[in-house]
């Protein structure tokens, strides 16, 4: 019932922008928290960004001045803008929806930095 799905990944050059996009359906989208997490080939998955229900955010602080998450509950949409974009950022972006115990995750979207 519940599906995240994420859009938006692919290559950019260091320095560009990417935004991301999650869409959800099959939930109540304004009670969860909402987040994106990454995770690079041989490293663990780390949150990047999320956002409660209650529009309050946390940063990761390799992204903090960078990255910009935002919720329309209209539209039941967590998006990640990316901004000056360095390899570092070179991962899997995935969707993450959290109440209290539940989670659920989306697909995943690759984003590469490179030039």
């Amino acid at each position: 019932q519940v599906q995240l799905v994420e859009s938006g990944g692919g290559l950019v050059q260091p320095g560009g922008s990417l935004r991301l996009s999650c869409a959800a359906s099959g939930m109540i989208f304004s009670m969860y928290a909402m987040g994106w997490y990454r995770q690079a080939p041989g490293k663990q998955r780390e949150l990047v960004a999320t956002i409660s229900s209650g529009g309050s955010t946390n940063y990761a602080d390799s992204v903090k001045g960078r990255f910009t998450i935002s919720r329309d509950n209209t539209k039941n949409t967590v998006d990640l803008q990316m901004n000056s974009l360095n390899p570092e950022d070179t991962a899997v972006y995935y969707c993450n929806a959290r109440q209290r115990i539940l989670t659920f995750w989306g697909q995943g979207t690759q984003v590469t930095v490179s030039s």
